[in-house]
């Protein structure tokens, strides 16, 4: 009996690839061969003078394969591990107030809107295609409080391919927008309902995540019941934390029982290896101890902070205490995506540095690593001329999307 065949190959890239390894923060590999089969796995990337035995042993033709020009590289699919969707809608305006009074003022009463699911649908459309477009092939979701327009966003995502945990909002106090909060056992029930419901649709790639908004919209019987929630399920968790001073004031007014804002989590099973916490800006140095105990994880968002005010997270201090950090990693994925490494699934950018109309310039005197620079700090959807998801191109859009 001859050896079995290998998977049939969707994929074949000759050129430049450009990623992080445990070893190496950037890692430029020219004149690699990549080869990805037909389930959106990396099965192979090596030197491109192992062609002939990679054709043989994998069974392409060199017709098979697409060649990268001089200008062009793969690197990997970006990461946001925060996202509120439904913010999406006034993006670039409404920041001239502090958090709590931005929320009261602008968030909650747009928010409240997402119970219309054609206004959800149109929104919801708009921010995942605008966000893969953008090279965000993986994303961690806020919806709302509303379930079945929470439901649609993940059958939004899942009709354009995008990776994602999507959270249904859930918050039973909020004195200042009464209009948009939950009776604490209906929060439970729906929350439980959305995860039946999002696990029984069977997405590849597309997860529900236990979302309690932050400490000062949840009572401590919500809280106990999302933390046994996840428990029961082996769920991800994601909320915010300490993001500005009035916040934490307010959580130890409301929760004097606790020594502080992270126990207020810990304590309520919510602090776990899949939690990921957003902002995070003014934790103690024994709360980022729990954190590290606990290897649970921070998203760090600069934009959002230095726009409202909330604060500076001191990164060094968060890296010096071995807590999970970040801008794009974070959400216990690293086994599946983030590198080119044999074995995960090819979530990828191919960067085109001299597109028509790109935002930067690049001069004779410009080495490689340069370009990449340039991308990075100037870049933008001008660069990205195709965005792959587990093998599968995903932008440019197909016309049924």
């Amino acid at each position: 009996m001859g050896s079995p065949q290998p998977p049939p190959l969707a994929h074949v890239f000759r050129g430049t690839f450009v990623h992080s390894s445990r070893s190496e923060p950037m890692e430029i590999l020219h004149e690699h061969l990549l080869g990805v089969d037909d389930s959106g796995t990396i099965v192979f990337l090596e030197q491109s003078d192992q062609q002939e035995q990679l054709a043989k042993k994998w069974g392409f033709r060199t017709s098979d394969i697409r060649e990268l020009s001089n200008y062009e590289f793969f690197m990997p699919g970006m990461v946001d591990t925060h996202i509120h969707a439904p913010q999406y809608s006034f993006t670039g305006t409404r920041v001239d107030l502090p958090l709590l009074q931005w929320l009261t003022t602008y968030t909650f009463p747009t928010e409240a809107k997402y119970k219309d699911s054609d206004f959800a649908e149109e929104v919801y459309t708009r921010v995942v295609r605008r966000t893969l477009k953008n090279g965000t092939t993986t994303a961690c979701y806020f919806a709302t409080i509303y379930t079945d327009t929470s439901l649609l966003l993940a059958e939004i995502l899942d009709k354009f391919g995008q990776r994602a945990f999507v959270g249904k909002v859930c918050m039973d106090v909020n004195d200042s927008v009464p209009q948009y909060k939950e009776i604490t056992a209906d929060s439970v029930r729906e929350t439980e309902r959305f995860v039946k419901e999002l696990l029984e649709k069977k997405y590849p790639r597309v997860q529900p995540i236990i979302t309690p908004r932050f400490g000062p919209s949840c009572t401590e019987d919500l809280l106990h019941a999302l933390g046994n929630l996840a428990q029961a399920h082996d769920l991800h968790v994601q909320s915010h934390i300490s993001e500005n001073e009035e916040e934490i004031k307010v959580v130890e007014k409301m929760f004097p029982a606790y020594q502080n804002y992270t126990e207020l989590y810990d304590k309520n099973k919510l602090l776990t290896s899949k939690t990921v916490m957003a902002h995070a800006c003014h934790l103690s140095e024994e709360e980022l101890k729990l954190f590290s105990l606990r290897g649970a994880a921070i998203s760090h968002c600069p934009s959002s902070n230095f726009s409202l005010c909330s604060g500076i997270l001191n990164v060094q201090m968060v890296l010096k205490h071995d807590v999970k950090l970040g801008l794009g990693t974070a959400l216990g994925l690293d086994d599946v995506i983030g590198n080119f490494e044999v074995g995960k699934e090819f979530d990828a950018l191919l960067i085109n540095t001299k597109a028509s109309d790109s935002p930067f310039d690049l001069f004779s005197a410009d080495n490689f690593e340069d370009t990449v620079q340039k991308f990075l700090y100037l870049g933008d959807d001008r660069n990205i001329s195709e965005v792959y998801v587990a093998g599968k191109q995903v932008v440019p859009f197909s016309s049924s999307v």
